[in-house]
């Protein structure tokens, strides 16, 4: 390697898995709090003598606060830093969750305080997928993503048990958020103490020490001691040759997390020397750049192929509950199977481990893809520096094997419609989840990190078009669940669902790899010019 290039990052291997790990578990209220909550829908309708349309409503309303909170924090987080945004959002997620545990039996209240945990805990996942942009290359961010979504993927098989089986043992849903409440204070802490600031406008490529709110407490605790030793030493002061001995031999505080890479890391890079500073710039956020995100056709395409996966499971997860259920369906005609609140916990662990077996696969897929699509293009791989994704047919890697997954997936929702509707032996349903559910992940995790990649100068504000993308779509599909279902049977919707996802997905990859490349150069020029 040349000696004027600077490493894209100085997070090494071994810091930078350590670091999404953290993210997998912070990412949890994400998943966790809405996956939590499907066991509680009867039990909630019952509670509050609303119907079981008006609990859905609950669903539809967290989805749209899901969509539009991150457009406001991630742009945030890409001026402010990702530090102080964590914290500000788990405050926020914490303080709701603390309500939830407190209030009952009413209906405006829940309404309201389920919008303010989804406006807290929504942005953890465009912000993680920010980070991991901020700390690897593209060739890399497969394998990186890979453990942190994993572990997000964790909150779909754990949810469901723990609120069947606290409602089972107490026939309260305050114990659901109780449990919340303890992960927000948890993940507060650990925010606070050991999660150190990655944004590259505030930190550059980790060469930038961090300073004030930027520090993690940790460090400010360390630096406290230091300077209390320091003082205590004054009275009789070291000679100077000895006080510079001591300040060489004394690690920086805000590095001691991380280790140096082997290369050379004098010159930084360009986006280090022109504006990172250690601090960030507190603006007002913006939501706008996010929207017009979702306006480029290119960016479009990726988030709608990101989208409609993401809606479909949703439609899947919500249809659990009534299905599985006894009492009160959202289907008049439909006898569920009479299980009880845990044993309906249990049947969302079928679509949680191919959530969990679709993610290690996605991670794997992506760099594989982007390996071979590097081949024919002939491009070698810069795994320091990273690669001119401008120059690199990024949308051809990403897609590589869509059209096969996504035809062959449509069988699957088809027929999980019609076994549904014929009642057939629970085992072959949670076989079908557990397809769907890596189906899903696969195309819905690929298209994100696209969407990531086609903006690598504003990723959390491009995670953030995401964001509003899929939760808009899961929130319009569930809102029209219940009533397709009354009309139509289980077995019409998920037909109607399976062809119109693999016709408009087909399509859109079609499209993208054709015209995606060619369209992103174009807004590129357009910007710069």
């Amino acid at each position: 390697m040349d000696s004027s290039q600077t490493p894209y990052t100085t997070w090494t291997a071994r810091n930078r898995t350590a670091l999404v790990c953290l993210l997998g578990y912070l990412a949890l209220a994400s998943s966790l709090t809405a996956n939590i909550y499907f066991p509680l829908l009867e039990l909630l309708a019952e509670r509050y003598r609303v119907s079981t349309q008006a609990v859905n409503l609950t669903i539809t309303l967290y989805m749209v606060f899901q969509g539009i909170a991150p457009s406001f924090w991630s742009p945030l987080s890409d001026t402010f830093g990702r530090r102080p945004v964590y914290l500000a959002t788990f405050s926020i997620y914490t303080t709701a969750s603390l309500g939830l545990s407190i209030v009952d039996k009413s209906y405006p209240a829940l309404l309201l305080l389920r919008a303010m945990q989804s406006i807290g805990g929504s942005a953890v996942l465009s912000l993680a997928y920010a980070v991991v942009a901020d700390v690897t290359v593209h060739s890399e961010r497969g394998r990186f993503l890979a453990p942190m979504l994993t572990a997000t993927n964790i909150g779909p098989c754990i949810g469901p048990i723990i609120g069947g089986g606290t409602v089972l043992a107490s026939g309260d849903p305050r114990w659901c958020f109780r449990a919340l409440l303890i992960f927000g204070a948890s993940a507060v802490l650990l925010i606070g103490f050991v999660q150190s600031e990655t944004a590259r406008t505030v930190v550059g490529n980790g060469a930038v020490p961090a300073k004030g709110l930027w520090r993690t407490w940790l460090s400010l605790l360390f630096a406290w001691r230091e300077e209390r030793k320091g003082n205590e030493t004054e009275i009789c002061p070291l000679p100077d040759h000895h006080q510079q001995e001591r300040q060489q031999e004394q690690p920086d505080l805000e590095n001691q997390t991380r280790e140096k890479p082997q290369q050379s890391t004098a010159t930084r890079t360009a986006d280090t020397a022109s504006f990172a500073t250690g601090r960030g710039k507190l603006i007002i956020p913006n939501p706008l750049p996010s929207l017009r995100i979702v306006f480029h056709p290119d960016s479009f395409l990726a988030l709608w192929l990101a989208g409609c996966p993401y809606a479909l499971w949703f439609c899947v997860q919500t249809s659990i509950t009534p299905i599985f259920g006894g009492g009160r369906n959202s289907s008049d005609s439909y006898q569920g199977y009479s299980f009880n609140p845990l044993q309906v916990g249990c049947c969302f662990l079928a679509g949680g481990l191919g959530i969990i077996a679709g993610g290690f696969i996605a991670g794997w897929l992506m760099d594989r893809n982007y390996r071979h699509v590097a081949r024919e293009a002939g491009l070698a791989i810069d795994r320091v520096c990273g690669d001119d994704v401008a120059q690199f047919p990024i949308e051809r890697a990403r897609s590589r094997w869509s059209v096969a997954i996504l035809c062959v997936s449509a069988s699957f929702v088809v027929g999980y419609g019609w076994v549904v509707d014929r009642h057939a032996h629970p085992a072959v349903l949670l076989l079908l989840q557990g397809v769907l559910g890596c189906k899903c992940t696969l195309v819905h995790q690929t298209y994100s990190a696209l969407v990531v990649d086609v903006f690598p100068q504003a990723t959390g504000t491009a995670a953030a078009a995401n964001n509003i993308t899929r939760c808009g779509l899961a929130a319009a599909a569930v809102a029209m669940l219940d009533p397709l279902v009354r009309a139509l049977g289980y077995g019409w919707v998920f037909t109607l669902l399976g062809l119109f996802d693999a016709l408009s997905c087909v399509l859109a990859v079609i499209t993208l790899r054709k015209w995606g490349h060619g369209w992103r150069n174009k807004r590129s020029e357009r910007l710069k010019g």
